[in-house]
């Protein structure tokens, strides 16, 4: 066996007794890290291979309110009201893609659609406050323990649903990422014109990605709203939320499988770390910081945090055959 394998065994191990070895607070955390980790892993799906999204916060806040409106007004379980959401997510992901797509609207003119996408959601859920609840939000109805409602009082069973997600979700990248599939997104990344002359199906290729972005995030919404019990439009929706997910996925590394949810971790360490330092009195520092930070890895440290880890070794034995080579022209 392999010492890729070992490891990833042994990391399985650690994730499942990690809520019998922590405390109620950690394990809190860490059940925000893997869906949150899911999101943004559903982000990098198509930044890495350059469609820049800035209105994930759409596809978040559809997931997040379908379930929680068919929930509360109707009674609908969780179970159907989740696959609901995503299916509007594609939906939008399809109404918005295709002409964008088709008209090859491209680089910062697709990302000025999406930002306009995610702002439009926000205010229309502001809007529809009378069922909503605006932008105090809203709270689904709770019933206590009860699998139909997917609530439980125990985080112990959030934290091995939020688990079994988040490794679909990598084996899903990994499936976006396999033999031509890769191939083909790399080239459109890289040249969309060069790409359809080589062959490549552009239009299918970018919608696939863009439908599989969309349907993983909204499913991230949906079950974030579930554990935490409680939505408004500013945390599942509009340019804030969206801003995180862009800064999350590129900060922790969005070209590594593991990336986005080192990314997820940085940002909830620093928004725990700013509620426990400043409390209320600093309100809109995270986003504030988000940008900063966002800038600073753009332009110092585009690979991301496991990025420029995995580029050690590499560095490491550049310098050792550049050394010998060195001594021996010497």
């Amino acid at each position: 066996m392999s010492r890729a394998w070992i490891t990833a065994a042994a990391g399985l191990a650690l994730l499942a007794a990690l809520p019998f070895l922590t405390s109620p607070y950690v394990l809190h955390i860490a059940v925000q890290v893997l869906i949150l980790g899911l999101i943004y892993t559903a982000w990098s799906f198509m930044g890495r291979f350059g469609l820049v999204s800035l209105g994930h916060g759409a596809f978040l806040g559809i997931g997040a309110y379908t379930s929680a409106l068919l929930w509360n007004l109707y009674g609908v379980t969780p179970w159907l009201g989740i696959p609901a959401g995503v299916a509007l997510s594609v939906l939008l992901a399809l109404v918005i893609g295709y002409p964008c797509f088709h008209l090859k609207i491209v680089g910062h003119y697709f990302a000025l659609v999406t930002l306009a996408l995610g702002q439009v959601v926000a205010l229309l859920i502001v809007a529809a406050r009378d069922v909503t609840g605006g932008s105090l939000g809203m709270t689904p109805k709770a019933v206590g323990t009860s699998l139909y409602a997917l609530q439980f009082p125990n985080r112990i069973q959030f934290y091995f649903i939020a688990l079994a997600l988040w490794l679909l979700v990598l084996a899903l990248r990994h499936w976006v990422s396999f033999g031509m599939r890769r191939a083909a997104l790399d080239a459109i990344g890289e040249d969309e014109t060069a790409a359809a002359a080589a062959g490549v199906d552009v239009m299918r290729e970018k919608l696939r990605v863009t439908v599989i972005s969309a349907a993983v995030t909204s499913l991230g919404g949906s079950v974030l709203t579930q554990y935490l019990m409680y939505l408004n439009p500013e945390t599942v929706s509009g340019v804030g939320i969206s801003l995180q997910i862009v800064f999350a996925a590129i900060a922790g590394g969005m070209y590594s499988a593991l990336g986005p949810t080192v990314g997820a971790l940085l940002t909830l360490a620093l928004t725990e770390g700013l509620r426990i330092l400043f409390g209320t009195q600093f309100i809109g520092a995270a986003n504030t910081i988000y940008g900063i930070l966002l800038i600073l890895f753009i332009v110092f440290m585009p690979r991301g945090i496991l990025g420029v880890i995995e580029d050690i070794p590499l560095s490491r034995s550049k310098r050792e055959r550049v050394g010998p080579a060195q001594s021996a022209g010497g």
